[in-house]
């Protein structure tokens, strides 16, 4: 996976920073697949001679997750909806994908921010917009969002760590790191789903 390998090698020579940078950056909406940045990341942890240590690999990959998801819901927060006129922001956030994030808040309250990890590709425009809507607080969405952040970021950095010499096994367990946390994420919605029906039936 080209990539993978152009991670690895920025990361190789960058470290802890540029997996941190990175991370922050998918945050904002960059388009580069969080999951891979994190592989890199334990990637270079794994390699033979690495100076880069594992768990704190981990911690800085959970850092920067959380600074990049946090300052979307923060820059809604105080912004409003003006900000949605900014061009850049409109580009991630549309009219049609705002107000589809509103109904889904609607259908399922603050468990949308949870859900929004394991959706690339809207993360970001749920984050802002559970900002700008004042759904949730800031210490709901941080603990709602680092719940599923501490699911899904050492799943990742650690199948990077593990299979870090051995790329074609690597990309095999990619996938089946990607079918473990969609299976957890459907159970998780079946449980939101039937936590919704017993409280309206009460």
């Amino acid at each position: 996976m080209e990539l993978l390998n152009y991670l690895v090698s920025i990361f190789s020579e960058h470290g802890y920073f540029a997996v941190f940078s990175v991370l922050m950056l998918c945050g904002f909406g960059l388009p580069v697949p969080e999951d891979i940045t994190l592989v890199a990341g334990g990637v270079i942890s794994g390699l033979e001679n690495s100076k880069v240590h594992i768990h704190i690999m981990f911690m800085v990959g959970l850092a920067g997750v959380m600074v990049g998801d946090s300052v979307m819901f923060l820059a809604g927060y105080f912004k409003g909806e003006s900000i949605l006129k900014l061009k850049l922001i409109s580009r991630i956030i549309t009219p049609e994908r705002y107000s589809s994030v509103q109904t889904q808040f609607e259908k399922y309250g603050r468990w949308v921010v949870f859900l929004a990890r394991f959706m690339p590709g809207l993360r970001a425009a749920i984050f802002m917009s559970a900002g700008i809507s004042k759904r949730v607080s800031f210490l709901r969405f941080f603990l709602m969002d680092g719940f599923a952040a501490i699911i899904s970021v050492p799943i990742w950095v650690y199948l990077g760590y593990f299979f870090a010499t051995n790329f074609d096994e690597l990309l095999k367990h990619i996938h089946n790191g990607q079918i473990i946390i969609l299976s957890f994420l459907g159970l998780t919605i079946l449980v939101i789903f039937i936590i919704i029906k017993i409280r309206k039936t009460e």
